[in-house]
């Protein structure tokens, strides 16, 4: 049976635009933008903050080198943040519904602090709250020094949450994700960047 449900971030909960990222990367000077950026797991400097190898100081310190000008923290947050084209209400009620409904809700994402920044705030969802009102418990990869699709970070939740991969639904945009989610014993749903799946959800639990 069902009682614990992971969603991802960016793609899930919130829709994601890259191309919007690049463009405010390339406004900084980062010309090379749209090859630095992944839709699902950074490289480079990027995976370097969001795997927690790097603190966001030293990532604009290193994005500062790479334009040849200095970037400043509001820079990185607003570039970073580009990420997010929408949070649609729906899936915030879905979320609110399903924890009323008894399930335990946590978020699993490969994220960054600049990201966060607006996430936490209580500019999050236009009511002032921060993610973490719709959640049980936030898992971040920056602060577990772990990505997706690293089995490692899957079983770090599984342990903490002292819960068997078979009570556990997992709902991500990234088909490697998913996958390594499967392989643990998850059951799994892929619903595309954007896409509505606040009804579908149920098909799986």
């Amino acid at each position: 049976m069902i009682r614990t449900i992971i969603f991802d971030l960016g793609g899930v909960v919130i829709t994601l635009d890259q191309q919007q990222s690049v463009r405010r990367f390339q406004e900084l000077g980062l010309q090379d933008a749209d090859r630095r950026l992944d839709p699902y797991t950074q490289q480079g400097i990027f995976g370097d903050l969001e795997g927690g190898r790097i603190d966001a100081e030293t990532f604009r310190l290193e994005l500062s080198k790479l334009v040849g000008r200095e970037v400043t923290a509001a820079e990185c947050c607003y570039a970073w943040q580009g990420y997010a084209k929408e949070l649609p209400q729906r899936n915030l009620d879905a979320l609110t519904r399903l924890r009323a409904e008894g399930y335990r809700l946590l978020l699993l994402s490969n994220t960054n602090p600049y990201m966060m920044e607006w996430c936490c705030s209580t500019r999050f969802d236009g009511h002032g709250h921060p993610v973490g009102y719709y959640f049980d418990a936030l898992y971040l990869s920056y602060q577990m020094q772990l990505m997706k699709p690293d089995e490692t970070i899957f079983r770090q939740l599984l342990i903490r949450e002292q819960t068997p991969p078979s009570d556990c639904l997992f709902v991500d945009d990234g088909p490697r994700n998913v996958a390594a989610a499967s392989q643990l014993g998850m059951r799994t749903f892929c619903p595309e960047n954007g896409s509505d799946w606040t009804q579908e959800i149920y098909n799986y639990l």
